[in-house]
């Protein structure tokens, strides 16, 4: 056991290193200042496109497409309340946010579950592999929206449409990304394993799993994204409450200004998801060196 701990953490077998790994690892601390303009230069852009908005929306005047200020304005009114018993939010934020999160925590964790559990198939037995790669690629190549009618063809117009649509729209992409962390395994750890005559469920859990997890978590944090396009899409369609169908009865009612302000709570509740979970990865991957546009 301890030539594998040594194989998988050479920190913590051989003592004398771990100030240089934890060296390699840590990140500087980042002074206020440094922080601010870190921020001015990721945000710039969205800064010059809301300026671009809020330009030709007063230059050409339409109902269809109200100036940005015009938009914040209306989204604080539609979202929020001075009542603190109800934590400043509205009852509008109420009706549709949480019926809305709750769909898409079902539909998604059933994605993790069934996504996970496929791609150690896959990326474990070369047979399964061999054998149904080529039907999963069949169905991610699929528009994952033109499933909606024969969802509703079988399940009626209810919340197990936009749940099936989640699930199966965002369950490949996390089978794809662990069956290709599974199977690229170390094979050295893999032969050290082995040796040392580890049960099964501790193979998988203690070398396999954390081995494959930089892939896994790639899949989920991008299978989320897609997750939330699916949520709303199902709601346009085959539910009576949700964001998206707040979407959809704003458009069909000419409330052009309260559909723009319910498309940025949209926007702001994924940035928010991603926020969330690239919090969650980085303290599960701490021990992984990060580097690419993820470092940036």
């Amino acid at each position: 056991m301890a030539e594998l701990a040594q194989t998988l953490n050479p920190a913590v077998a051989a003592p004398e290193v771990a100030p240089a790994v934890a060296a390699l690892t840590s990140r500087p601390t980042l002074s206020a200042g440094r922080m601010l303009r870190r921020f001015a230069s990721r945000a710039w852009l969205l800064v010059a496109l809301l300026i671009v908005w809020e330009v030709i929306a007063r230059l050409s005047p339409t109902v269809f497409f109200p100036p940005f200020t015009v938009v914040i304005g209306q989204f604080a009114s539609d979202w929020f309340t001075p009542d603190p018993t109800t934590f400043f939010l509205s009852e509008n934020f109420y009706n549709a946010v949480p019926i809305s999160l709750w769909r898409l925590a079902r539909g998604w964790g059933l994605a993790v579950i069934l996504g996970v559990s496929i791609g150690f198939l896959l990326g474990r037995s070369p047979v399964v592999r061999l054998l149904y790669s080529p039907i999963i690629r069949f169905w991610m190549s699929v528009p994952n929206a033109a499933l909606l009618p024969i969802a509703i063809q079988f399940f009626g117009v209810s919340e197990a449409v936009t749940i099936f649509l989640i699930c199966f729209g965002s369950m490949w992409l996390i089978a794809i990304n662990t069956a290709d962390g599974v199977s690229g395994v170390d094979q050295d750890w893999l032969r050290t394993a082995r040796s040392l005559h580890l049960p099964r469920r501790t193979l998988y859990t203690r070398v396999i799993l954390p081995a494959a997890s930089p892939h896994i978590l790639a899949g989920l944090r991008i299978s989320v994204g897609f997750a939330l396009i699916l949520m709303i899409v199902a709601e346009l369609y085959a539910t009576t409450a949700g964001l998206g169908h707040d979407v959809a009865l704003y458009q069909q009612t000419f409330r052009y200004k309260q559909m723009w302000s319910a498309f940025v709570l949209i926007a702001l509740l994924g940035i928010g998801i991603n926020v969330a979970f690239d919090l969650v990865e980085t303290r599960l991957l701490r021990w992984q060196r990060r580097a690419g546009l993820a470092s940036l």
